[in-house]
Protein backbone atom coordinates (compact mmCIF):
# COMPACT_ATOMS: atom_id res chain seq x y z
CA UNK A 1 0.00 0.00 0.00
CA UNK A 2 1.46 3.12 -1.16
CA UNK A 3 0.38 5.47 1.70
CA UNK A 4 2.79 8.38 1.10
CA UNK A 5 0.85 8.98 -2.24
CA UNK A 6 -3.16 8.33 -0.69
CA UNK A 7 -1.83 10.40 1.82
CA UNK A 8 -0.91 13.31 -0.53
CA UNK A 9 -4.49 12.87 -2.35
CA UNK A 10 -6.24 13.10 0.34
CA UNK A 11 -4.27 16.57 1.24
CA UNK A 12 -4.98 17.82 -2.74
CA UNK A 13 -8.27 16.62 -2.48
CA UNK A 14 -8.50 18.86 0.51
CA UNK A 15 -6.87 21.97 -0.64
CA UNK A 16 -8.92 22.03 -3.85
CA UNK A 17 -12.37 21.65 -2.28
CA UNK A 18 -11.40 24.97 -0.34
CA UNK A 19 -11.45 23.49 2.88
CA UNK A 20 -8.13 24.12 3.67
CA UNK A 21 -5.31 26.82 2.30
CA UNK A 22 -3.11 27.35 4.96
CA UNK A 23 0.52 26.49 3.66
CA UNK A 24 1.48 25.21 7.56
CA UNK A 25 -1.75 23.40 7.76
CA UNK A 26 -1.37 21.35 4.58
CA UNK A 27 2.52 20.33 6.02
CA UNK A 28 1.24 19.09 8.68
CA UNK A 29 -1.09 16.96 7.30
CA UNK A 30 1.40 16.00 4.83
CA UNK A 31 3.62 14.87 7.39
CA UNK A 32 1.32 12.86 9.79
CA UNK A 33 1.35 9.41 8.70
CA UNK A 34 -2.98 9.12 9.84
CA UNK A 35 -2.87 5.60 9.10
CA UNK A 36 -0.71 4.24 11.57
CA UNK A 37 -3.51 6.45 14.10
CA UNK A 38 -6.46 3.69 12.63
CA UNK A 39 -7.24 0.47 13.94
CA UNK A 40 -6.04 -1.93 11.33
CA UNK A 41 -9.46 -3.01 10.99
CA UNK A 42 -10.31 0.80 9.34
CA UNK A 43 -6.79 1.12 7.55
CA UNK A 44 -8.10 1.11 3.61
CA UNK A 45 -10.29 4.26 4.82
CA UNK A 46 -7.23 5.83 6.40
CA UNK A 47 -7.27 8.44 3.92
CA UNK A 48 -10.92 9.29 3.25
CA UNK A 49 -12.48 11.93 4.54
CA UNK A 50 -14.47 10.26 7.12
CA UNK A 51 -14.57 9.95 11.08
CA UNK A 52 -13.37 6.27 11.92
CA UNK A 53 -14.22 4.12 14.83
CA UNK A 54 -11.34 3.90 17.18
CA UNK A 55 -12.69 2.00 20.22
CA UNK A 56 -14.52 2.93 23.54
CA UNK A 57 -17.44 4.62 21.97
CA UNK A 58 -14.78 6.98 19.92
CA UNK A 59 -13.54 8.24 16.70
CA UNK A 60 -10.66 9.90 14.80
CA UNK A 61 -12.73 12.90 13.50
CA UNK A 62 -12.45 13.35 9.09
CA UNK A 63 -9.23 15.07 7.88
CA UNK A 64 -11.24 18.13 6.89
CA UNK A 65 -12.91 18.67 10.27
CA UNK A 66 -8.99 18.29 11.93
CA UNK A 67 -7.82 20.69 9.05
CA UNK A 68 -10.16 23.43 9.56
CA UNK A 69 -9.70 23.42 13.54
CA UNK A 70 -6.03 24.13 12.91
CA UNK A 71 -6.65 26.71 10.63
CA UNK A 72 -9.02 28.30 13.10
CA UNK A 73 -6.53 28.00 15.87
CA UNK A 74 -3.98 30.10 14.25
CA UNK A 75 -1.07 28.12 15.92
CA UNK A 76 2.09 29.09 15.53
CA UNK A 77 5.62 27.41 16.82
CA UNK A 78 6.16 27.64 20.58
CA UNK A 79 2.57 28.07 21.21
CA UNK A 80 1.42 26.09 24.13
CA UNK A 81 -1.82 24.06 23.34
CA UNK A 82 -4.22 22.16 25.82
CA UNK A 83 -6.04 19.58 23.81
CA UNK A 84 -9.26 18.18 25.36
CA UNK A 85 -9.94 14.07 23.85
CA UNK A 86 -6.66 12.73 23.02
CA UNK A 87 -8.43 9.55 21.29
CA UNK A 88 -5.91 7.96 19.07
CA UNK A 89 -3.52 11.05 19.09
CA UNK A 90 -3.97 12.18 15.52
CA UNK A 91 -5.41 15.50 16.01
CA UNK A 92 -2.40 15.91 18.78
CA UNK A 93 0.61 14.73 16.25
CA UNK A 94 -0.97 17.46 13.61
CA UNK A 95 -0.85 19.73 16.46
CA UNK A 96 2.90 18.63 17.11
CA UNK A 97 4.00 19.11 13.91
CA UNK A 98 3.00 23.40 14.35
CA UNK A 99 3.85 24.21 17.96
CA UNK A 100 6.17 21.59 18.66
CA UNK A 101 5.36 18.41 20.41
CA UNK A 102 7.01 19.44 23.90
CA UNK A 103 4.00 22.10 23.72
CA UNK A 104 0.96 19.56 23.02
CA UNK A 105 -0.61 19.11 26.73
CA UNK A 106 -4.04 15.74 25.92
CA UNK A 107 -6.25 15.00 28.67
CA UNK A 108 -7.91 11.56 27.20
CA UNK A 109 -10.81 10.79 29.23
CA UNK A 110 -9.99 6.90 28.93
CA UNK A 111 -7.04 5.10 30.69
CA UNK A 112 -6.91 2.83 27.37
CA UNK A 113 -7.21 5.36 24.95
CA UNK A 114 -4.39 7.29 26.94
CA UNK A 115 -2.09 4.78 26.77
CA UNK A 116 -2.21 3.39 23.40
CA UNK A 117 -1.62 7.13 22.15
CA UNK A 118 1.07 7.85 23.96
CA UNK A 119 2.89 5.11 23.14
CA UNK A 120 1.74 5.68 19.68
CA UNK A 121 2.84 9.10 19.14
CA UNK A 122 6.28 7.97 21.05
CA UNK A 123 6.97 5.34 18.46
CA UNK A 124 5.76 8.17 15.57
CA UNK A 125 8.32 10.72 16.37
CA UNK A 126 6.30 12.87 18.89
CA UNK A 127 7.31 11.20 22.06
CA UNK A 128 7.12 14.53 23.72
CA UNK A 129 3.69 14.83 23.59
CA UNK A 130 2.51 14.73 26.79
CA UNK A 131 -0.86 12.42 27.54
CA UNK A 132 -2.55 11.54 30.72
CA UNK A 133 -5.97 9.41 31.44
CA UNK A 134 -8.55 12.44 33.35
CA UNK A 135 -11.54 14.21 33.57
CA UNK A 136 -10.89 16.59 30.38
CA UNK A 137 -13.75 19.40 32.46
CA UNK A 138 -10.66 19.93 34.92
CA UNK A 139 -7.85 21.11 31.87
CA UNK A 140 -4.32 20.50 33.33
CA UNK A 141 -3.67 23.02 35.65
CA UNK A 142 -0.15 21.64 35.87
CA UNK A 143 1.27 23.12 32.47
CA UNK A 144 -0.94 26.81 32.33
CA UNK A 145 -1.52 28.79 30.49
CA UNK A 146 -2.53 27.98 27.36
CA UNK A 147 -1.87 29.90 24.42
CA UNK A 148 -4.40 27.82 22.47
CA UNK A 149 -6.93 25.10 24.06
CA UNK A 150 -9.46 22.95 21.74
CA UNK A 151 -12.01 20.07 22.68
CA UNK A 152 -12.39 17.04 19.87
CA UNK A 153 -15.32 16.31 21.73
CA UNK A 154 -19.10 17.85 22.08
CA UNK A 155 -19.67 20.05 25.77
CA UNK A 156 -22.82 22.37 26.91
CA UNK A 157 -19.91 24.90 27.00
CA UNK A 158 -16.40 25.60 27.27
CA UNK A 159 -14.98 24.14 30.76
CA UNK A 160 -14.83 26.83 33.49
CA UNK A 161 -11.26 25.06 34.21
CA UNK A 162 -10.21 25.02 30.56
CA UNK A 163 -11.24 28.99 29.99
CA UNK A 164 -9.04 29.40 33.41
CA UNK A 165 -6.30 28.22 32.01
CA UNK A 166 -5.84 30.01 28.87
CA UNK A 167 -3.92 33.23 28.99
CA UNK A 168 -5.69 36.48 28.36
CA UNK A 169 -5.57 36.79 24.40
CA UNK A 170 -5.35 33.27 24.29
CA UNK A 171 -7.80 31.06 22.22
CA UNK A 172 -10.13 28.10 22.79
CA UNK A 173 -12.08 26.21 20.20
CA UNK A 174 -14.68 23.48 20.72
CA UNK A 175 -18.04 21.91 19.28
CA UNK A 176 -20.49 23.40 21.87
CA UNK A 177 -23.66 21.66 22.37
CA UNK A 178 -25.69 18.61 22.60
CA UNK A 179 -28.34 17.62 19.99
CA UNK A 180 -27.06 20.04 17.57
CA UNK A 181 -23.74 21.07 17.80
CA UNK A 182 -21.75 24.19 16.37
CA UNK A 183 -17.78 24.71 15.76
CA UNK A 184 -16.99 27.61 18.19
CA UNK A 185 -13.82 29.88 18.45
CA UNK A 186 -13.20 32.07 21.10
CA UNK A 187 -11.01 35.02 22.02
CA UNK A 188 -10.00 35.12 25.51
CA UNK A 189 -10.60 39.03 26.15
CA UNK A 190 -8.21 40.42 29.41
CA UNK A 191 -11.21 40.35 31.97
CA UNK A 192 -11.50 36.79 31.34
CA UNK A 193 -14.89 37.15 29.38
CA UNK A 194 -14.75 35.53 25.84
CA UNK A 195 -15.39 36.89 22.40
CA UNK A 196 -17.18 33.45 20.01
CA UNK A 197 -17.96 33.60 16.95
CA UNK A 198 -19.80 30.43 15.21
CA UNK A 199 -18.09 28.75 12.41
CA UNK A 200 -20.86 25.70 11.21
CA UNK A 201 -22.84 23.04 12.24
CA UNK A 202 -20.54 19.97 13.53
CA UNK A 203 -21.46 16.41 15.06
CA UNK A 204 -18.66 15.15 17.55
CA UNK A 205 -19.05 12.44 20.28
CA UNK A 206 -19.78 13.64 23.52
CA UNK A 207 -17.52 14.94 26.34
CA UNK A 208 -17.49 12.37 28.88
Amino acid sequence: MDWAARREAMVTSLESAGRVDDPATLAALRAVPRHEFVPERGRDSAYADTPLPIGDGQTISAPHMVAIMTDLLDLSPGDAVLEIGTGCGYHAAVTAELVGPERVFSVEYHDSLAGQARDRLDRLGYGGVSVRAGDGTRGWQEHAPYDRAYLTCAAPDFPDAVVEQVRPGGVLLAPLGTARQTLVRAHKREDGSLNRGDHGGVRFVEMQ
